[in-house]
C-alpha cells in the first residue's frame, strides 16, 4: 500500500495552544499515523496566545504573500512553521495581523464572541487550501476538526474540484462539543461564496450560527466522526443518507487502528 498523505486541519494543537479537546486529539493522531508510515501535514491558525519566540515559530517566506479574499476585502496570508518537541512533526500556522493578532481565541476579555469569527474561519479555510497548493503537496485525506474548518469540504467539492492536487482528495469532518450561541450577520453567505458555489449549496448556512457551520461540514465531507457524545448534535447526523459514512471512534486500544483503516477505506 502506498504512503497515504494526510492533512490535519484544526483551530488548535498541543503544545502551542489548548482550549478544548481538539488540541490533544490533533497532537496525538497525526503522530500515530506518521508512525504507521503515513505522510503528515498539520495546519492551524496562529492565534495571538501562541508565543512565537518560546515556540520557535518562523515565517516561511516562499509560502507567504498570497492575498485571500473575504467578502469585498483581500487580506495577506502569512505562513509560519514550528516543530513539535519530541516528535518529527512540523506545524504550519496560518497568520494575518487583522484576524489573529489578538490576546484571545474566539472571545474577548469580557467573554464576548468576536463578531468577525466567521471571517476568520473563511480566511483560515481558504488559506489552508492555498498553502497546500503552494506546497505542491496533494493530500489523499483532509481531516477537518470542529466548526472553524467546516468550509474546507465544501471548497474541495466545488471551487477546487478540478485542481490536480485535490481531484482525488477525500475529506473527513470531526465534530466536537464546542458550540457557541452567536449568530453572524446576513452577509455570511456572500462572504463564504467562491467560484462554482451556488446559493442552493449553502442552505445549511442560512441560520448563520454554529449549527449552520457544522451542518455544512457534515454535508460536504466524505466521512463524519463524532469525537464525543454530544446530544445536541445527534439530530443533525440523522438527516444524512445512509451511504454517508458516520463513525464514533472511541479512545480505546484500537483508536489509531480505527483511523488508519478508515483513511485507507476512503482512499480505496
Amino acid at each position: 500500500m502506498s504512503k497515504l498523505r494526510i492533512l490535519y486541519v484544526a483551530s488548535e494543537i498541543n503544545p502551542f495552544l489548548q482550549t478544548s479537546k481538539v488540541a490533544e486529539f490533533v497532537r496525538k493522531l497525526p503522530q500515530a499515523m506518521q508512525e504507521k508510515g503515513m505522510e503528515i501535514r498539520i495546519l492551524v491558525p496562529r492565534f495571538g496566545l501562541i508565543n512565537e519566540r518560546k515556540n520557535r515559530l518562523h515565517e516561511v517566506v516562499r509560502l507567504s504573500g498570497i492575498n485571500i479574499a473575504v467578502g469585498e476585502e483581500e487580506k495577506p496570508l502569512i505562513i509560519k512553521v514550528a516543530s513539535i518537541p519530541n516528535a518529527k512533526l512540523q506545524v504550519y500556522f496560518i497568520d494575518n495581523e487583522d484576524y489573529f493578532h489578538r490576546k484571545y481565541v474566539f472571545h474577548d476579555k469580557e467573554n464576548n464572541f468576536y463578531e468577525d469569527n466567521d471571517e476568520r474561519a473563511i480566511f483560515f479555510c481558504k488559506g489552508v487550501i492555498e498553502t497546500v497548493r503552494k506546497l505542491g503537496w496533494a493530500p489523499d485525506i483532509v481531516h477537518c476538526n470542529d466548526w472553524m474548518t467546516s468550509l474546507i469540504p465544501l471548497y474541495l467539492k466545488t471551487t477546487y474540484k478540478n485542481d490536480p492536487l485535490f481531484k482525488d482528495t477525500k475529506s473527513v469532518f470531526t465534530t466536537y462539543n464546542n458550540a457557541f450561541s452567536h449568530k453572524f450577520n446576513n452577509d455570511l453567505i456572500e462572504k463564504v461564496k467562491m467560484m462554482d458555489i451556488e446559493d442552493s449549496m449553502l442552505t445549511n448556512l442560512l441560520t448563520a450560527d454554529y449549527y449552520g457551520f457544522i451542518k455544512l461540514g457534515l454535508e460536504f465531507s466524505d466521512a463524519i466522526i463524532k469525537a464525543e457524545e454530544d446530544q445536541t448534535l445527534n439530530g443533525l447526523f440523522d438527516e444524512f443518507p445512509e451511504e454517508k459514512k458516520i463513525e464514533t471512534i472511541e479512545k480505546d486500544e484500537n483508536f489509531t487502528d480505527s483511523y488508519y483503516n478508515l483513511y485507507n477505506e476512503l482512499v480505496g
